[in-house]
C-alpha cells in the first residue's frame, strides 16, 4: 500500500473484533483547483428555493445567470446549500458571494461535510470556532483557506446570519484536488494479514499512517507482533485510541519497557480519522487527527514495511444512521404516535456531558399524568406521577454523561413500568392503581416547547443538550428527514443529521496536572492539589524565590518555591534562610562525610549527589540568584589532585554542565588552583593545593565553589587512593543561593515617548504578564503588543484606575480595578493579569480581582507579530513615566536593566523602595535603600533578624546582672563638683520610651532600674505581694513617686509585657496591651546626669527607697525580652555586640526565649530550630514497656544497662587519650593545618561510627 512507507517488521495483523471499522491509507497532495464551476446541475441541492431562478444550481462563484444566486423561501436557520463533489475531494479553501445585484447575502454560516449525504460533522476553524464570516455586500468574495484540509465529496454551506434588510443569498467555490485511497472494509469477524520484504527493513527511521472510521467503541484496528516478544496494538476504547508499545527487551514485563499512550475521543462518530506513528530512533510521534504526542521510546522496537493477503472487501460499505443535535436547553423534538397502541413504547440512543436534562415526556391519557425520563447527576431517572399521588421512580445507569452512546429504552405498559440503560434491565416498578396505560398522542425529546403552545410537557431539570440517534416510537424507527421537511412532528433549535458533540477536554488546557471536566458548553478544571490556581491552573500559588517570601515579611523557615512561575516546572520544598539578604538552601544525599581508599585510574571511585529538585528546577532557581555557592571539604592523606608528572587530574568533580572540573574551593574555573594557592600558603609552596604535596598525614583543601554556571555539583570522581597508607574523605554542603536578579530587575522611563522593547510575547492559549510599578503620573501604558487585530494593553487609565485591554477575535474588551486611593503615590504596586482559553482576569495588589469570561465558542489563539513594547506604544504616545520592576511573561522575567543600558531616556535600576517595603522594619528598624533593594537597620532596636522582628532575650540566674553605662563614674572625679552639672548636661532626659517583657515566679524582684550622678532614679519592681511598682524620684530632695498595679500576680510565670512613655511630668503606662494609666509626677520632669541602667541585681550601693533596695538585693531570676530605652537595647548590646559597648554582665545571663514555659531547656530548643537540624532525626527505638514481659526480662534489662555505661566510660576515655596523643604529636611537629584537619577528620568519623555501625567506607 503505498501510504506506509520505511516501515520495519516481517509481520502485521490488522484485526477488529466485533466492531464494524473502514480502515484507509491516504495520501495529501498540495491543490487549489476550483471544484464547483464545471459541476453538473445535478451536483447542487438545497433545503429549498425561493423560485425557480433562485436555485441551487444558480450558486456558482461570479454567475448572473437565474435570479444570480440560490435563495431559500425562508430565510431561517434551518436552510441550506449542499454541493456534491461526485467522489471524494480534498478540499482546502472555500468562497462566498451574495446574490448578484441584490441586497441578499450572508453574513456567517457553518460549513459542513460528509461521505455518503447523510452524518454530516462541522468544520472547525479553531478548537471551539464553529462559524465563518460571510460577507458585507453581495459581490465581494471572502475566501477562507482551510487548515487542516478536507477530505470528502458532499459538502454543506448552513446560513446563520444575513443582511437583516434583505434575505438569504449565496454564490460560493471550492478549491481543492481529487483524493484518491485504497480502503477495506471489515464488519468484526474479518482480519486483514500482512507480510513484508526483508529487504526493505529500516533500523533508523518508520511511518504507520492510516485512516478509519466507525460507529463502534472499541475494537483493534492493528496489531503486530516481533521475533524478539515485542509488539504494537492500536486498539480503540470508549471512542478512545490507544497505542501500546512492548519493546521486549525485559524478561518480565516492567514500567521501563511498556508505553500506553490514549489520544482521540469520540471516534465513534462514523467519519474519517487520520492516525500517524512516526519512529525516528527512539523518538516516536504519535498522532490522532490534529492532536501529537511526543515521547522517547525505551527498548528497541520496529514497525512494518506491508504486503497483504486475506479475502476481503475493499470498498467501504456507508450504515445510515441520522443522529439529531440539540443545541440548547431550549430544543426540543415532538413526535406524534400514529400507533393506538395502549402503552408507552420508545427507544433511543443518546450521547452528552451534561449530568441533567430531560431525555423524554410522554402525556399520558385518561389518568391526566405523564411519564418523564431525565438525566439527574449522570443517572437516569424514570418518572410516573399522577394526580394526588406520590410519584414512582425508577434510576438506572450511571456516568451515563461520558460522552459515549447510551441505549434506552422505555415501556409503560397495562400497569407496569420498565426501562433499560446499554440493555441492562432496570427493576421494574407496578404502577399504582389499576388504570389501563394509553398514550396522550405526543412524545416530546430533549425538551418542552413554550407553554404558549399549551402542552402539558414537565422538565424539571431543564432541557437536554447533546445528541440522539436511531429514535423509535411503538418500534417504528421515526423518519427525521421528514421532520427536517415539515411533514412530521415539530422542534426548536436541533441540528437534523449530525451530531455536534466535541470534546472540550481535549486536548487538555487545564494546566500543571489540572484535572479536566466539561459540559456540553464549556469545561472545567479541578486545581485541587496541583499547587496552581485560575481557570486553567496556570497561576502558582508559591512564589519563585526565597527573595519573594522575604517581602511578604515572611521569617526564615521550609517553603515551596516555583522558581519559573506559570511555567512547567513543578514547585519543590526548600528552607529559605532570612538574613539581611535572603539565603536559599537545597539539601542533597551526600552531606555526610565520605571515605575513599583504594582506588586507581582503572579502577575508580565515582560519589553521585541527589538533590530534592531536578536539575531543571536547579538551574532554574540558580538562574533567578545573584550569587550561589557550595562548601566542598576534600581531606586526603597521599591522596593527589593532580598527577605531578603530566599535570592529568586525578581526582575532579562534574556540575550542572556535565564537564569536569579541576579547581577546587575558592579559586575560579580558569586557575585550576585551590585556596591555599590563591592565598599563597599551601604547605608546600611549590604546589597550588595542599593535597599535591603527596604527604603521608592528613591535609585539606576547602573552600566554596561560587562559580554559578558550573552549580551544583553532581558527582565527584577519585583515583590516587590505591597506595599504601593512602586516603581521601568528601563532604558537600548544601546548594546556597542568595537574593533573586529578576525580583529587583527594573528600569526608570524619563519621558512619554521613552520605552522599551522586545520580541513578540508569544501566548496564544494562555498568558500571564505580572510586575510592580511606581509613578507620580496620572496615567499610562505599562505594555503593548500587537497584531494584525489581535492586541494586548495594561495601562494606568487615571490615577485610580489600571486597565487591561485585548483582543483576540472576538472585539476588543476591556477589564479595569478601580482602588479606592491613588495609585500614582509613588508606592511600588503589583499587577497580576492573565487570559486563557476560559477567562481573562486583572489584580492590583490585593484589591478584588476583576475578571472577564470568554465568550462561547468564540476565538481563541492570541495572535501578535509586533514588537512587545514596555513603558511605551508603537506611536511614542501615552507613555508610562515611573519605573516598573520584576516584569515577567508567562514566568519568564524580562532583563529590564539590559534593555535600559542601551535604550536612550531609559535608566536602568530605580531606587526608592523604603516608601513601599519601609513598614516591614519593625520594633525601632530603619529601612535603608541599597542598590538592590533595601535593608532594615536595627542599630536602635531591641530585636535582631531581617526585619528587626526577632526579640533578644535571656535568662537572669540568681545574683546575675546586666549594667549599660551612659557615663564612667571616674569621669565624674576628674571634674569638681561644680563643674558637674554643665559636664553632664547632655546626658539630661526630659523624656524617655521604655518597652520590655519579662516572665518570672519570684518576688520580690527587680525589673529595671535608672539612676542617676545626682541621686536620681527610675526603677520598675515586683513587690512582695506580686503587685508592679513604678516608681520615679527626678529630684532627690523629694519622695518618689509610686505607680502600683495591683490588679494580679505580675509573678505569675506568664509572659508580661511592659510599656513607659514619659514626656517631662506626664507618664503614660501600658501592661499586657490591656491595662492603660497615665499619671504626672511630682519629684521633677527630667533625668540630670543619667549614669547607668541595670537590669537584675543592684550590684553597688545606691541611695533608694526601701522597696527598691529589697528589690535590687533580690535582683531578678527568670527571663527579659527586647528591653530598650529610648535608642538603647542593653540586652542586645550584651548578647550581641557589634561594637564595644560600656556593658557589664555579672553572673549567669544566656541567651533564651521568654516565649518558652518554664523548666524548657531554651538553649536546646534554639539548637532545635537552627538550620543544622532541620533534616531532622528519627528515633527507631521501640517502647521499652511492650518488651519487658518478666523480672528476668528486667535484670537483663539493668545489666545491660551497666555494661553500656561502662562501654561509654572506656569509649571516653579512649577518646581523651586520642586527643591528647594528637595534641603532643600537633606540638612536635609543629604543623597546625595538617593536624588540625587530621583531628577534624577523626572526630567527625568517629562520631559517625558511634552513631552508625554502618558507615558508608568504599574500599576498591
Amino acid at each position: 500500500m503505498g501510504s506506509v512507507t520505511g516501515a520495519v517488521l516481517k509481520t502485521l495483523l490488522l484485526l477488529s473484533t466485533q466492531n464494524w471499522n473502514r480502515v484507509e491509507a491516504g495520501n495529501s497532495y498540495d491543490c487549489d483547483d476550483p471544484l464547483v464551476s464545471a459541476l453538473p446541475q445535478a451536483s447542487f441541492s438545497s433545503s429549498s428555493e425561493l423560485s425557480s431562478s433562485h436555485g441551487p444550481g444558480f450558486a456558482r462563484l461570479n454567475r448572473r445567470d437565474g435570479a444570480g444566486g440560490w435563495s431559500p423561501l425562508v430565510s431561517n436557520k434551518y436552510q441550506w446549500l449542499q454541493i456534491d463533489l461526485g467522489e471524494r475531494m480534498e478540499v482546502t479553501a472555500v468562497a462566498t458571494q451574495g446574490g448578484y445585484g441584490s441586497s441578499n447575502w450572508v453574513t456567517s454560516y457553518l460549513l459542513m461535510f460528509s461521505d455518503s449525504g447523510w452524518n454530516w460533522k462541522q468544520y472547525r476553524q479553531e478548537d471551539s470556532i464553529w462559524g465563518f464570516s460571510g460577507n458585507a455586500n453581495a459581490d465581494s468574495v471572502v475566501y477562507y483557506r482551510l487548515q487542516p484540509s478536507i477530505k470528502a465529496r458532499f459538502l454543506r454551506f448552513i446560513p446563520l446570519e444575513w443582511n437583516p434588510k434583505g434575505r438569504i443569498g449565496m454564490r460560493i467555490e471550492v478549491f481543492g484536488c481529487a483524493y484518491r485511497s485504497e480502503v477495506v472494509d471489515l464488519d468484526g469477524k474479518s482480519s486483514l494479514l500482512y507480510r513484508f520484504d526483508q529487504k526493505s527493513l529500516s533500523p533508523i527511521k518508520d511511518i504507520i499512517s492510516l485512516k478509519f472510521k466507525t460507529m463502534q467503541s472499541d475494537g483493534i484496528l492493528l496489531h503486530r507482533e516481533g521475533p524478539n516478544g515485542d509488539h504494537i496494538t492500536l486498539q480503540l476504547r470508549r471512542a478512545r485510541l490507544f497505542l501500546l508499545i512492548n519493546s521486549g527487551e525485559a524478561k518480565l514485563p516492567s514500567t521501563s519497557t511498556l508505553v500506553n499512550l490514549t489520544l482521540g475521543s469520540l471516534l465513534d462518530d462514523q467519519h474519517w480519522h487520520s492516525v500517524l506513528i512516526q519512529r525516528l530512533g527512539k523518538q516516536v510521534n504519535f498522532t490522532v487527527d490534529e492532536h501529537r504526542h511526543h515521547f522517547h521510546a525505551r527498548g528497541e522496537f520496529n514497525l512494518m514495511n506491508l504486503d497483504y493477503e486475506g479475502n476481503v472487501s475493499f470498498s467501504c460499505s456507508q450504515p445510515q444512521s441520522m443522529p439529531v443535535t440539540f443545541l440548547s436547553s431550549r430544543s426540543y423534538l415532538a413526535l406524534p404516535d400514529f400507533s393506538g397502541e395502549e402503552e408507552v413504547s420508545a427507544t433511543f440512543q443518546f450521547r452528552t456531558w451534561n449530568k441533567a436534562g430531560l431525555l423524554l415526556f410522554s402525556e399520558l391519557q385518561l389518568i391526566s399524568g405523564g411519564i418523564l425520563l431525565f438525566l439527574s447527576d449522570g443517572k437516569l431517572k424514570s418518572n410516573l406521577y399522577q394526580p394526588g399521588k406520590l410519584p414512582s421512580d425508577i434510576t438506572a445507569g450511571v456516568e451515563l454523561n461520558d460522552g459515549q452512546w447510551h441505549s434506552v429504552s422505555l415501556s409503560a405498559k397495562k400497569n407496569h413500568l420498565s426501562v433499560a440503560v446499554d440493555g441492562q434491565m432496570a427493576s421494574a416498578a407496578p404502577l399504582l392503581g389499576p388504570e389501563q396505560i394509553y398514550s396522550g398522542g405526543t412524545y416530546y425529546f430533549g425538551g418542552c416547547p413554550d407553554k404558549s403552545f399549551g402542552s402539558k410537557c414537565k422538565s424539571p431539570l431543564g432541557g437536554f443538550q447533546g445528541c440522539m440517534r436511531l429514535i423509535s416510537i411503538s418500534g417504528k424507527v421515526v423518519d427525521l428527514i421528514s421532520v427536517q421537511q415539515g411533514s412530521l412532528g415539530n422542534f426548536s433549535d436541533l441540528q437534523i443529521d449530525s451530531c455536534g458533540i466535541s470534546d472540550r477536554c481535549l486536548p487538555n488546557y487545564c494546566e500543571h496536572g489540572g484535572e479536566c471536566s466539561q459540559s456540553w458548553s464549556t469545561f472545567h478544571c479541578n486545581c485541587t492539589n496541583t499547587g496552581y490556581r485560575g481557570a486553567t491552573c496556570h497561576n502558582s500559588i508559591y512564589e519563585q524565590s526565597c527573595e519573594a517570601y522575604k517581602h511578604r515579611g515572611n521569617t526564615s523557615g521550609f517553603y515551596y518555591i516555583d522558581s519559573d512561575g506559570s511555567g512547567p516546572l513543578e514547585p519543590f520544598l526548600l528552607y529559605c534562610n532570612m538574613t539581611e539578604t535572603a539565603w536559599t538552601i537545597i539539601q542533597h544525599n551526600g552531606s555526610d562525610l565520605t571515605r575513599v581508599r583504594n582506588t586507581n585510574p582503572e579502577n575508580p571511585y565515582a560519589g553521585f549527589f541527589e538533590y530534592v529538585a531536578s536539575m531543571e528546577q536547579l538551574q532554574a532557581t540558580i538562574n533567578r540568584a545573584e550569587h550561589c555557592e557550595q562548601e566542598f571539604t576534600y581531606y586526603c592523606k597521599k591522596s593527589r589532585l593532580v598527577n605531578k608528572q603530566d599535570g592529568t587530574p586525578l581526582s575532579w568533580w562534574v556540575g550542572r554542565t556535565n564537564e569536569t572540573q579541576t579547581y577546587w574551593g575558592g579559586s575560579s574555573p580558569d586557575l585550576q588552583k585551590c585556596t591555599c594557592g590563591l592565598e599563597g600558603n599551601c604547605i608546600d609552596s611549590q604546589y597550588y593545593c595542599n593535597c599535591d604535596a603527596d604527604r603521608n598525614e592528613w591535609t585539606n583543601d576547602t573552600g566554596l565553589l561560587a562559580y554559578k554556571e558550573h552549580l551544583p555539583v553532581t558527582k565527584i570522581v577519585i583515583t590516587d587512593t590505591g597506595r599504601l597508607h593512602s586516603e581521601a574523605a568528601y563532604k558537600l554542603g548544601p546548594l546556597l543561593c542568595q537574593g533573586d536578579r529578576s525580583f529587583w530587575n527594573s528600569a526608570s522611563f524619563d519621558t512619554e515617548a521613552s520605552y522599551l522593547h522586545f520580541p513578540t510575547f508569544h501566548g496564544e492559549l494562555s498568558a500571564d504578564v505580572s510586575f510592580f510599578f511606581k509613578t507620580t503620573a496620572s496615567s499610562g501604558v505599562f505594555l503593548e503588543n500587537l497584531g494584525i487585530a489581535d492586541f494586548i494593553r495594561i495601562e494606568l487609565r487615571s490615577p485610580t484606575v489600571v486597565t487591561f485591554s485585548f483582543d483576540v477575535g472576538n472585539g476588543p474588551f476591556e477589564i479595569s480595578v478601580q482602588s479606592p486611593t491613588h495609585f500614582n503615590d509613588n508606592q511600588w504596586h503589583h499587577v497580576r493579569v492573565e487570559r486563557n482559553m476560559k477567562e481573562a482576569s486583572l489584580q492590583v495588589d490585593q484589591l478584588t480581582p476583576k475578571t472577564q469570561p470568554a465568550p462561547a465558542d468564540g476565538h481563541v489563539l492570541l495572535q501578535l507579530n509586533s514588537q512587545l513594547f514596555v513603558g511605551g506604544t508603537a506611536t511614542r504616545q501615552r507613555g508610562f513615566l515611573g519605573c516598573i520592576r520584576s516584569l515577567q511573561l508567562n514566568g519568564m522575567t524580562l532583563d529590564l536593566e539590559e534593555r535600559a543600558q542601551v535604550t536612550p531616556e531609559v535608566q536602568p535600576g530605580c531606587r526608592g523602595h523604603c516608601s513601599s517595603y519601609g513598614k516591614l522594619c519593625r520594633n525601632g528598624g530603619k529601612c535603608r535603600e541599597r542598590p538592590i533593594g533595601f535593608f532594615c537597620d536595627c542599630t536602635f532596636s531591641a530585636y535582631t533578624g531581617p526585619f528587626c522582628s526577632n526579640e533578644i532575650s535571656a535568662y537572669f540566674g540568681s545574683g546575675s546582672s546586666v549594667i549599660y553605662n551612659f557615663q564612667e563614674n571616674y569621669l565624674l572625679s576628674k571634674n569638681s563638683s561644680s563643674h558637674a552639672a554643665s559636664f553632664h548636661g547632655d546626658m539630661k532626659l526630659s523624656r524617655e520610651m521604655i518597652k520590655f517583657s519579662f516572665r518570672t515566679t519570684r518576688t520580690p524582684s527587680l525589673l529595671l532600674f535608672v539612676s542617676s550622678f545626682y541621686k536620681e532614679y527610675l526603677s520598675v519592681i515586683i513587690a512582695k505581694n506580686g503587685s508592679l511598682q513604678i516608681r520615679y524620684k527626678l529630684n532627690k530632695y523629694q519622695e518618689p513617686d509610686v505607680v502600683n498595679f495591683d490588679f494580679k500576680n505580675m509573678a505569675d510565670g506568664q509572659l508580661h509585657h511592659i510599656m513607659i512613655n514619659r514626656e517631662e511630668g506626664v507618664v503614660f503606662i501600658e501592661i499586657d496591651d490591656n491595662r492603660r494609666r497615665q499619671v504626672h509626677l511630682s519629684s521633677g520632669t527630667e533625668f540630670s546626669a543619667v549614669k547607668s541602667l541595670v537590669l537584675g541585681r543592684i550590684l553597688e550601693h545606691s541611695d533608694v527607697d526601701q522597696d527598691t533596695a529589697l528589690a535590687g538585693a533580690q535582683g531578678f531570676t527568670g527571663c527579659l525580652s527586647a528591653v530598650q530605652l529610648s535608642h538603647v537595647a542593653p540586652l542586645k548590646a550584651a548578647l550581641h555586640p557589634s561594637h564595644p559597648d560600656p556593658v557589664t554582665v555579672t553572673g549567669h545571663v544566656t541567651e533564651s526565649s521568654c516565649m518558652a514555659q518554664p523548666g524548657t531547656d531554651a538553649t536546646s530548643r534554639e539548637r532545635t530550630h537552627s538550620f543544622a537540624d532541620h533534616s531532622g532525626t528519627i528515633d527507631d527505638r521501640e517502647p521499652l514497656a511492650n518488651a519487658i514481659k518478666s523480672d528476668s526480662a528486667v535484670i537483663g534489662g539493668l545489666i545491660a544497662v551497666v555494661i553500656f555505661i561502662l562501654l561509654c566510660i572506656t569509649a571516653i576515655a579512649v577518646r581523651i587519650y586520642q586527643q591528647k596523643r594528637l595534641y603532643k604529636r600537633s606540638e612536635a611537629k609543629r604543623s597546625e593545618n595538617v593536624d588540625s584537619a587530621e583531628a577534624v577528620l577523626k572526630s567527625e568519623l568517629n562520631i559517625q561510627n558511634a552513631v552508625n555501625e554502618n558507615q558508608k567506607e568504599y574500599f576498591f
